[in-house]
């Protein structure tokens, strides 16, 4: 049963969409600093949502389906991206990185409607579950809230940790970035550039250029992996701007949440956007 008090929909910087009961744990972290930070526009499906449709991930009740349809409605109706949020994701101890469903580039009422219902399917997966147990956790299905926001259509992408994940050193920031949007450098199918700035002046200490044969970009319906230039594919893909955009936005993030803190962001024409905060959960291995 939903509560009577429980909201279908929050949008991003309404108080309500950083609770992480209520929106999970990668919207919640987004909820928190959308009012501080470049976080694209959007909405999240609650898990109140979630549970409005007992045990069934193959229909979504009417109440549900018009609050989605309002909610989509004031954002415009662009094209967006959908992602699963778990109420125990993003959490100190573990990530879920790559476990959950994620979908670019939906646009339309039915196509937002039919990527809700696979990411609340995505819950229950047996890989899902899977992780939960390795993580100590209880191993049962876990409510899913669904995070919606206008896509960016980003020029480049970049994954940057605000310490250094393969030494531990918190004095430095390493950033990897690739063309086009991001889920190729997520996914590990790309080898991207890999720089490494010092932290307390955001000085470049290192910057090794990758491969970067492959990049994720829109087409209709979706999105899909296609050849990089091969001109591009050993050209640097940061420039100094870019470096201090995401260096300054990282160590800002850093400061905000008290520990260092891995992050997704896109940049497009110039104008770096946040995407997901997460803490490093890597690190403790390290000490």
């Amino acid at each position: 049963m939903v509560a009577i008090d429980e909201p279908l929909v929050v949008t991003l910087g309404d108080p309500r969409s950083a609770e992480t009961a209520l929106v999970g744990g990668k919207a919640g972290q987004l909820g928190r600093l959308a009012s501080h930070f470049p976080v694209p526009p959007g909405f999240c499906l609650t898990t109140a949502a979630y549970r409005a449709a007992p045990g069934d991930s193959s229909a979504i009740p009417v109440a549900v389906r018009e609050s989605l349809a309002a909610a989509y409605s004031r954002l415009g109706e662009p094209s967006v991206a959908v992602r699963s949020s778990a109420v125990d994701e993003d959490g100190s101890g573990s990530s879920f990185a790559g476990q959950l469903e994620t979908y670019l580039n939906v646009r339309g009422l039915d196509a937002l409607l039919d990527a809700v219902l696979r990411c609340w399917a995505s819950g229950s997966a047996e890989r899902v579950n899977g992780y939960r147990r390795e993580q100590g956790l209880d191993g049962q299905p876990v409510e899913v809230a669904v995070l919606v926001q206008e896509l960016v259509e980003a020029d480049l992408a970049a994954v940057a940790f605000s310490a250094n994940p393969v030494t531990g050193s918190r004095d430095e920031i390493v950033i990897n970035a690739s063309y086009g949007l991001g889920e190729s450098i997520v996914n590990g199918r790309v080898t991207p550039d890999t720089c490494t700035l010092r932290k307390s002046d955001l000085s470049l200490l290192s910057y090794r250029v990758g491969d970067k044969e492959r990049m994720t970009v829109r087409v209709p319906g979706g999105t899909r992996e296609v050849p990089v230039p091969r001109v591009l594919q050993r050209t640097q893909v940061l420039n100094p701007a870019a470096l201090e955009q995401i260096g300054r936005l990282v160590c800002a993030l850093d400061a905000a949440e008290g520990r260092p803190v891995d992050v997704e962001c896109a940049s497009r024409a110039g104008h770096v956007y946040l995407l997901q905060c997460r803490p490093i959960t890597t690190l403790a291995s390290l000490s």
